[in-house]
């Protein structure tokens, strides 16, 4: 049995479900959304890459160490973008969050803060993890803000660490949060959630 199984997960007109290749239209009209590939820090598909992204998914599920969700408007159905458990180790009780990006239209809206709330209250609370974290580009400051603002803590920075899309190479800050720091970002999040927008 798998740490993370398939799961829909739904708040606040938001709907995390499991990705399929029934996504891919959906998918690639959020990405041309502000033609988020064109972004140097982030792993949006470019519009012909679509299916590759979702079945490259597909197979990291099936080993056991990503399991991708496509974000919906749950109203209408829309997909808004996509978000990912990833470097999963069952051993450890350990996720990641990543693998998130949104259609330009859905940017600095509820729809992030509203994905996380679920994320991290699955995690803690369903899977029981000990651990979450997350790891961004150094130079993506808008990231390093959200992951911040919700109560993570920076764990470092590791230099000379991945490709970007351009063939430069990018130092990746680290982030965390274990269960104990769980009830106080909670309360935060849902906070976040309740402010007049």
């Amino acid at each position: 049995m798998a740490f993370v199984e398939p799961v829909t997960l739904c708040a606040r007109g938001v709907d995390l479900v499991p990705l399929s290749l029934e996504h891919e239209e959906g998918l690639r009209a959020a990405a041309a959304d502000g033609a988020l590939w064109n972004i140097r820090v982030t792993s949006v598909p470019e519009p012909e890459q679509t299916r590759s992204y979702i079945e490259t998914a597909l197979a990291m599920r099936e080993a056991g160490n990503r399991f991708a969700f496509a974000v919906l408007d749950s109203t209408i159905g829309k997909v808004l973008g996509s978000t990912s458990y990833h470097d999963i180790v069952p051993a450890l009780k350990r996720v990641e969050i990543g693998w998130t990006w949104y259609g330009k239209s859905n940017q600095r809206s509820h729809v992030n803060t509203t994905c996380k709330l679920l994320l991290l209250t699955h995690a803690f609370e369903s899977l029981g993890c000990h651990v979450v974290g997350w790891r961004t580009d150094n130079y993506n400051f808008a990231s390093q803000a959200a992951i911040e603002r919700i109560g993570a803590k920076k764990d470092g920075v590791l230099r000379g660490h991945a490709l970007r899309r351009d063939g430069t190479i990018r130092d990746t800050v680290m982030y965390s949060m274990r269960s104990g720091e769980w009830p106080e970002a909670k309360a935060q999040l849902l906070h976040l959630l309740e402010r007049p927008r």
